[in-house]
């Protein structure tokens, strides 16, 4: 049949003008090959199961005597699967979805039209630069949060930009609205600390779930979290340390203790020197009893964690000074939490007036409390019988 064909097509190429043309097929593996009509007459040409290489022409002979040959190139028969309709128009819209070449020219418009992602900074001085890029620190910012702090400790910023939002941070902030932290005191937390996005969520509750068989009640907790924000950065272990620690230094019950920490709870956070120290001074160098530094712990626990020198310094004011005797600053010991240039000033001018009486047994007596609590306008009126002018003149004498 093969030969039979050639042979017609070599007659027609003899027998009219021929105009030649070659064309390659784009699909070897059609079931058959091309059609061959003559005249009414055609002649199909079996496409086989062999594997090779052929050359054919094929022939069509017009109704009106045009004869075109088509010189096929060489192909290869095999016996790879037919392809359908769909998978053909699939193979179709494959090809048309092909990205266009890097090295294809476009446009001013196109030009523009393209979008260039900002790539991450691979090293900063600050976290600015991240902000537009990291969810986790746009949110933060949103809460509150002071990265200007955050960037000036060691390690932290790396550590928040590699913190996904969603499975580190959501689950803390829901955790902290679960024991009742207000909304807003979000970015304090985190501002302070950090760390506590590193933390577990099962240790967090181990944690809470100690403060509240400890007596302390929920709405006490989470103002001792909002006010201490590494409190539930410490193990149950250290946590009940602590609270055996102040109970036996100071003699207190349980319910004074909770009192005292429930009021100052860094108290549960820092180092115990400070306020072990402090108990010292006020026993040795303030000469205080045991009873009366117990008295003044519960009135002011800021006591425990002032500074020594400014402690020593106001107490040398009170008592060697104005001559306040230990049993009256126990009676007002938060005189021993105002400010020294405070409590100076107005001394100094109630004495340049001849109004500085702090014993209750003598006419004219200045309570202690009145001294440091009132603002200067009542303070001049009611204490000094003085003008406002006056003290302020008196002032820059100083």
């Amino acid at each position: 049949m093969a030969s039979g064909c050639v042979q017609l097509c070599l007659r027609c190429r003899n027998l009219v003008g021929t105009r030649i043309s070659t064309q390659a097929f784009t699909n070897p593996t059609q079931s058959c090959a091309r059609v061959i009509s003559v005249a009414t007459h055609a002649v199909w040409l079996p496409s086989g199961n062999r594997t090779g290489t052929r050359r054919m022409q094929m022939c069509h002979y017009s109704s009106a005597k045009h004869v075109e040959v088509l010189t096929a190139t060489e192909f290869v028969i095999d016996k790879s699967p037919i392809l359908s309709a769909t998978e053909k128009a699939q193979s179709i819209d494959l090809e048309a979805n092909v990205e266009p070449s890097v090295l294809e020219e476009i446009d001013d418009e196109e030009a523009v039209s393209i979008s260039v992602p900002v790539a991450l900074p691979s090293s900063s001085t600050s976290l600015r630069d991240y902000v537009d890029q990291s969810e986790t620190l746009s949110k933060l910012v949103q809460l509150g949060v002071s990265l200007w702090k955050l960037e000036q400790r060691p390690n932290v910023g790396s550590m928040l930009l590699r913190l996904d939002f969603e499975t580190d941070v959501a689950p803390k902030l829901l955790f902290l609205k679960d024991i009742g932290v207000e909304n807003s005191r979000f970015g304090h937390i985190i501002s302070h600390n950090p760390f506590i996005l590193t933390e577990s969520l099962e240790n967090l509750e181990t944690r809470v779930n100690y403060l509240v068989s400890k007596k302390f009640s929920t709405e006490t907790v989470a103002s001792m979290v909002a006010r201490a924000p590494y409190l539930l950065n410490f193990s149950v272990k250290r946590l009940d340390n602590r609270l055996g620690f102040y109970q036996q230094q100071l003699n207190l019950s349980v319910a004074n203790t909770i009192n005292i920490i429930g009021r100052l709870p860094r108290l549960l956070c820092g180092s115990l020197e400070p306020v072990k120290e402090n108990l010292k001074v006020c026993e040795i160098e303030l000469g205080f009893k045991k009873n009366e530094i117990q008295h003044i712990v519960l009135a002011v626990p800021k006591v425990l964690t002032a500074n020594k020198k400014k402690l020593i310094q106001i107490f040398d004011l009170l008592h060697n000074t104005m001559k306040v005797p230990h049993h009256l600053i126990v009676k007002f010991p938060q005189v021993l939490n105002t400010k020294y240039l405070r409590v100076r000033e107005r001394h100094l001018f109630l004495e340049y007036l001849g109004k500085a009486q702090y014993d209750p047994a003598q006419p004219n007596y200045i309570a202690l409390d009145l001294l440091v609590s009132l603002p200067n306008e009542v303070f001049c009126s009611e204490l000094a019988s003085a003008k406002l002018e006056d003290f302020y003149l008196f002032q820059k004498t100083l």
